[in-house]
């Protein structure tokens, strides 16, 4: 019925966090076995690849870990885990050096040889690193290549179906994959997993992931009944590409540093509007941005295609086609001129900043998994400040690695993980049933409920939220799911079989928007991503909680309020003692 195979440390997924983890588990204890899974191609796949921005970190002259800690907490709205929010500014400086003289990348530089800055959007200093606008393939090309001159393990083309428990049902056994080259069901056994498969919040009609990122790791957690944090905090990148119903292109990121780099947003009329919203004007945070953007398309002040415009032809064509060639050539092939002329753009869904309950040791509740990356929550609260994320995925990769091949090694004392548990064998069978449910129903459409999710999330869980289309949006996920469960397919060959793995994404994305759905409506105030439109005051600083959600029974979902834990700095504070007022009084 399936394959069995063992190994030390199991890492699923191969963007910035996995690589990483994997580079620092095998130079942490060189004599254990480690094994890198991923549902694509090594280096060939993963967010991170798709990054143009940059990657965060305190460097600059007049720059501090205490700034950007400060800018990371009041971007998100005082609702980050304060702990694992000062782990990645500190440690943000140790990876980037990592990155340059061990793994090799290289980042465009200042005359002086210093490493160049650019400004994001939401932060008081220019401390954005960068390789022009291709930041992620170069530190996802550089990783791989690190990757591929060590001994360790690789299953390409291997999807994660569950987390399988031990007997006793207290530690993580293995995973359960599918070998999609081979179409067989394989078990792999580990005495540590890290779960690094990435968010990709591609339920929404505008998306930047690519259509097969489908949260498949915090739907593997979910049905194991462990907590889920900050899952309405949903982050729609302002600019994302809209060129139309007819191109894949739509939804692909225009990325931060146009805005940053002085851009204008325009509406339909010409008409510069971000001023209207906030004083910080184009460079306001992206939630800011994102709503502004909606609510003029909701007033109809928009473009042939329904958005508003980015124009930087006022910095000089020839500039921005020299700082910005990805991105100008991207807008080419879609006929517009990002140099010269006006680009379409929507806000885009972009990133999931909800994720697992984690210590900032990246352990879960689980004993024997670990979660690094987007799959992980609590380091960015409401709202990521652009910059944070490929920080955050090397940072704590590297972490995980480290920390798993001490619990293996016994280097960490009662963490210690030495031993291969036995799985809990009913569970395994009872998961193989569910992935093979579509082979015994009728043929049925997989792609039209998929796009019928898509656009009802963007209509009722998206930029901007009321109660009422939430629980309509929850019935309607209800009727999707039970749709879902009697589609079938046109055959039953599970050898790169397309439409299963559609069906599987299909599968996981419903379960993952009945989290965010429910813990959009627990939060009745607006905070960073989550806009309550009946509910529009942020609530009180000092009373911020998290909402934390779990699975309980069957199909039903839990969501409690948990305080955050001021653990460093409290509303009201700054750790800029040498500031004339405090950030948050400046700032609100």
């Amino acid at each position: 019925m399936f394959e069995r195979h063992d190994t030390d440390v199991l890492i699923i997924g191969a963007g910035g966090a996995g690589l990483f983890a994997t580079l620092h588990a095998q130079k942490a204890a060189s004599d254990i076995k480690v094994t890198i899974a991923v549902k694509g191609l090594l280096g060939k796949c993963g967010c991170t690849r798709m990054v143009q921005g940059g990657y965060n970190v305190a460097l600059g002259k007049g720059d501090s870990v205490e700034r950007h800690f400060m800018d990371t907490i009041i971007g998100g709205k005082w609702l980050p885990d304060q702990a694992m929010a000062w782990k990645l500014c500190e440690t943000a400086v140790v990876r980037v050096r990592e990155l340059e003289n061990e793994i090799g990348c290289f980042f465009d530089r200042m005359p002086d040889g210093s490493l160049h800055q650019k400004a994001f959007a939401g932060q008081t200093f220019d401390r954005t690193v960068h390789k022009g606008d291709l930041t992620g393939i170069e530190i996802i090309n550089r990783l791989m290549e690190q990757v591929l001159a060590r001994p360790v393990e690789r299953l390409e083309e291997h999807r994660a179906l569950a987390l399988i428990k031990s007997n006793s049902g207290d530690e993580l056994a293995g995973v359960l994959f599918v070998d999609m080259r081979r179409g067989v069901f394989r078990f792999v056994r580990a005495k540590v997993v890290l779960m690094a498969t990435g968010g990709g919040p591609t339920i929404y009609r505008y998306h930047t992931p690519s259509g097969d990122k489908s949260m498949d790791g915090l739907a593997m957690a979910l049905r194991l009944g462990l907590p889920l944090r900050d899952m309405e905090m949903v982050q729609f990148h302002p600019t994302g590409l809209l060129g139309g119903e007819n191109t894949r292109m739509t939804g692909t990121v225009l990325e931060e540093g146009l805005r940053g780099a002085g851009g204008y947003l325009l509406d339909g009329n010409g008409r510069r509007f971000m001023f209207d919203y906030d004083e910080s004007g184009e460079r306001a945070t992206r939630d800011i941005v994102s709503r502004a953007i909606y609510d003029e398309m909701r007033k109809g002040n928009t473009t042939p295609n329904g958005g508003v415009y980015i124009a930087m032809s006022h910095l000089g064509p020839d500039d921005v086609r020299q700082r910005f060639k990805g991105m100008v050539k991207r807008c080419a092939d879609c006929g517009f001129d990002l140099a010269a002329g006006r680009v379409e753009v929507v806000p885009t869904a972009h990133y999931l900043m909800g994720g697992l309950v984690v210590d900032p040791d990246t352990r879960t509740e689980l004993r024997g998994l670990y979660v690094a990356g987007e799959d992980a929550g609590g380091a960015h609260g409401s709202n990521r400040l652009g910059g944070n994320g490929v920080a955050n995925s090397t940072v704590y990769g590297g972490v995980a690695g480290d920390i798993m091949a001490g619990d293996v090694t016994g280097a960490v004392g009662d963490n210690s993980l030495k031993l291969l548990r036995e799985p809990d064998e009913a569970q395994i069978e009872a998961e193989i049933a569910r992935a093979r449910l579509p082979f015994s129903r009728k043929n049925g459409n997989v792609h039209e409920l998929r796009l019928r999710l898509m656009h009802m999330m963007w209509d009722e869980v998206g930029v901007m939220r009321t109660g009422d289309g939430l629980r309509r949006g929850m019935k309607q996920l209800q009727e999707l799911k039970a749709e879902l469960l009697e589609t079938g397919l046109p055959d039953d060959d599970m050898v790169f079989n397309i439409t299963w793995h559609d069906w599987l994404n299909l599968h996981s994305l419903i379960e993952v928007s009945e989290v965010i759905a429910s813990a959009a409506l627990s939060r009745e105030n607006s905070r960073g991503a989550h806009y309550r439109e009946d509910f529009p005051d942020s609530g009180k600083l000092e009373t911020s909680y998290f909402t934390v959600a779990r699975r309980i029974a069957g199909d039903q979902l839990e969501v409690s309020q948990e305080p955050v834990d001021f653990s460093i700095v409290r509303p009201g504070e700054t750790l800029l003692k040498d500031e004339p007022e405090t950030l948050v009084s400046a700032r609100g």
